[in-house]
């Protein structure tokens, strides 16, 4: 499986575009999440909707949803296609009512299903969402109040979304056999919804060996250098996980 970070930025990011990466087996293309920035971030490597064959959503943050009217229109009015739709099952109706509703709604297209094939997921469960790529949603402490989602690919690849530091959750999963560990990090303290880089370098050096960093701020070369063992995911490369 590759996963390629089409933006490694935070939700007010302007060098580095919000943080969405795309999924990669055998042709297969699954984008995870699809900020604010992904219509562009998508064309700037190449890619259009139509490439997508799923999406994967985390919580309901813009830097991570606030691209998906530009996707539905995009695949409705162009393509003429519906696309994929993998989300929490605790996530549908907030994802449409709180959200895509006012953007999209179009008589007669009043539903989140006339727009997207919808896939809820639930929590725990392991799911393929493609020969070689199998995912399990971990909730993760985000926003008191609002949902968020982290996900485990193949068991051996962990995706934070947008989570508070966690050393308990991280080192359970370095256990339970996971080699790579995609992290979200607030660069300066304190890590306030985020993992701070202060939090994240008091992990192990065994853990910390299996951490890039990601969804971090503009300045992020200021920080090369200071981050223990771990190192920053580029954006646009490719990595095999």
């Amino acid at each position: 499986m590759q996963i390629q970070m089409l933006g490694t930025g935070g939700a007010f990011a302007k060098k580095y575009a919000n943080n969405n990466a795309l999924v990669k087996v055998d042709g297969f293309k699954l984008l995870v999440d699809c900020g604010i920035t992904l219509p562009r971030s998508l064309h700037d490597a190449g890619y259009s909707f139509d490439d997508l064959d799923a999406v994967l959503i985390s919580h309901m943050h813009a830097d991570h949803v606030g691209g998906l009217e530009e996707y539905a229109f995009q695949m409705m009015f162009r393509y003429g296609k519906k696309p994929v739709l993998y989300i929490a099952d605790t996530l549908v109706e907030p994802l449409w009512e709180q959200t895509l509703r006012g953007g999209l709604t179009q008589e007669p297209l009043t539903a989140i299903t006339d727009f997207f094939d919808v896939r809820p997921i639930k929590e725990g469960e392991e799911y393929e969402i493609h020969p070689g790529i199998k995912v399990k949603l971990i909730l993760t402490d985000h926003i008191a109040g609002k949902l968020s989602y982290s996900f485990l690919f193949n068991e051996r690849f962990f995706y934070s979304a947008d989570m508070k530091f966690d050393g308990d959750l991280l080192s359970r999963l370095s256990n339970d056999g996971v080699e790579t560990i995609f992290h979200d990090c607030q660069l300066t303290s304190p890590g306030v919804v985020h993992a701070s880089l202060d939090e994240l370098l008091t992990l192990p050096e065994v853990i910390q060996e299996k951490v890039r960093l990601m969804h971090y701020h503009d300045n992020m070369e200021e920080f090369i250098g200071h981050t223990g063992k771990m190192r920053f995911v580029q954006q646009h490369e490719v990595y095999t996980v």
